[in-house]
């Protein structure tokens, strides 16, 4: 099965800044939306940053706002999501996987069944 990796994170303090990574080796990206997501223990994993296939389009939940950005360099075959000004509460495991369908408006569901390729993602903890 295809599978995107991640990687960046790690224990940070609060206010601190992290760049995650979300690179595939089996295939391209280039025609791929591409989702951040995050499951914090005992928590449903919940969509928080999608990115169009060029990079023309974000989105960014709210709790992220102004705090995390997403870019993405087809050339490298990787998004990033640059994470500033994290919180306690940004503590959780980050995933990205790859929209199954071109549609951006749907993949703007950020729905588990509308993604797919998910990595085993890279774990993110903010404290002192």
């Amino acid at each position: 099965q295809l599978q995107l990796v991640e990687s960046g994170g790690g224990l940070v303090q609060p206010g601190g800044s992290l760049r995650l990574s979300c690179r595939a080796s089996e295939f391209t990206l280039d025609y791929s939306h591409i989702a951040w997501f995050r499951q914090a223990p005992g928590k449903e994993r919940v969509g928080v940053s999608l990115i169009s296939s060029r990079g023309g389009e974000t989105y960014y939940a709210d709790s992220v706002t102004g705090r995390f950005t997403i870019s993405r360099d087809n050339g490298k075959n990787t998004v990033y999501l640059q994470m500033n000004d994290l919180k306690p509460e940004d503590s959780a495991t980050y995933f990205c996987a790859a929209c199954r369908t071109v549609l951006y408006r749907t993949c703007l569901n950020l729905g588990d069944a509308e993604f797919g390729s998910w990595g085993q993602g890279t774990q993110v903890t903010v404290g002192s």
